[in-house]
């Protein structure tokens, strides 16, 4: 798991790094939590620290048995979805801003890099299959960037597999920390901003940004849905600007009533979760990394 940039940067700037702060690193280093994403109104969202830092588990591997080609793993965390395909002889590459992170997935056998997903990235518009898993959709704040991010760096009909939260129908921005509040000697790391969506709410999402539905699933609790690429290439201008007028519209709409989420308590908690094998050829994202 892991996010782009600062709460003022925008996308494609780089920015504050909020998963590099210490809580995060010390924890990676340790495989161990706990650690939060922490609201402004105290609401404590866990991170799944000992999950993502153990190997890839039952539900893991039927997300990796649908991926095709060469795989990119946007917030690849300490790399045990990479690694895994590393050693299924897939060519994958993880990115993510945490230097802990990308350290753990080499450690593990897996290629990463530090970098942001809106960042120059290798092979872009040649990757076959990419995962935004563990929560990573809330990546930057702003689903409908990422999606169309996501789409830039895909082949076309390129396929996106993307974890939802399970059963609900969220669709959130909020300002968060990284915090570890069972030491009181931690302090947290900046803010930055992070969305949490259910699966309707990206679909919503998917479908203005030209992304086609194929294929939704649940297993151990989460939950997933996989986006084909209607065309792998970044459209005219115009039509992300209506994309972009029906998501404000979309989220003026939601302000204006009451939601699901705006009745959660604020010191609850809720757990977000951070076939085709080909060998790289020459014009592989891989070969050029």
């Amino acid at each position: 798991m892991s996010t782009a940039h600062g709460t003022t940067t925008p996308p494609g700037v780089p920015g504050p790094r909020p998963w590099s702060a210490d809580p995060y690193s010390d924890a990676l280093v340790t495989g161990r939590g706990p650690l939060f994403l922490r609201r402004t109104d105290g609401w404590l969202l866990p991170l799944e620290v000992e999950r993502w830092c153990a190997r890839a588990d039952a539900v893991d591997l039927t997300v990796l048995g649908r991926c095709e080609g060469t795989v990119l793993d946007v917030g690849c965390g300490p790399g045990r979805l990479v690694a895994e395909l590393a050693a299924r002889g897939r060519p994958a590459l993880g990115i993510d801003v945490s230097e802990a992170a990308v350290a753990h997935t080499a450690r593990l056998g897996g290629q990463a890099l530090r970098r942001s997903v809106f960042e120059p990235l290798p092979g872009e518009g040649r990757w076959d299959t990419a995962l935004l898993l563990d929560g990573n959709v809330g990546i930057g704040g702003d689903p409908a960037a990422l999606l169309r991010r996501m789409a830039q760096l895909l082949t076309p009909g390129g396929l996106l597999i993307v974890e939802t939260l399970a059963d609900v129908d969220v669709d959130e921005r909020v300002s968060v920390h990284i915090v570890r509040v069972t030491d009181p000697r931690s302090t947290a790391g900046p803010a930055f901003p992070w969305a949490r969506l259910g699966t309707p709410a990206l679909l919503r999402h998917a479908a203005r940004a030209g992304w086609c539905r194929e294929g939704q699933w649940s297993a151990g609790g989460r939950s997933f849905v996989a986006l084909r690429n209607r065309d792998g290439r970044d459209g005219p201008d115009d039509r992300y600007d209506r994309a972009d007028r029906d998501d404000r519209d979309d989220r003026d709409d939601r302000n204006s009533r009451s939601t699901s989420s705006a009745a959660e308590p604020p010191n609850s908690t809720a757990v977000i979760s951070s076939q085709r094998a080909r060998k790289p050829s020459p014009e592989s994202p891989l070969a050029n990394r």
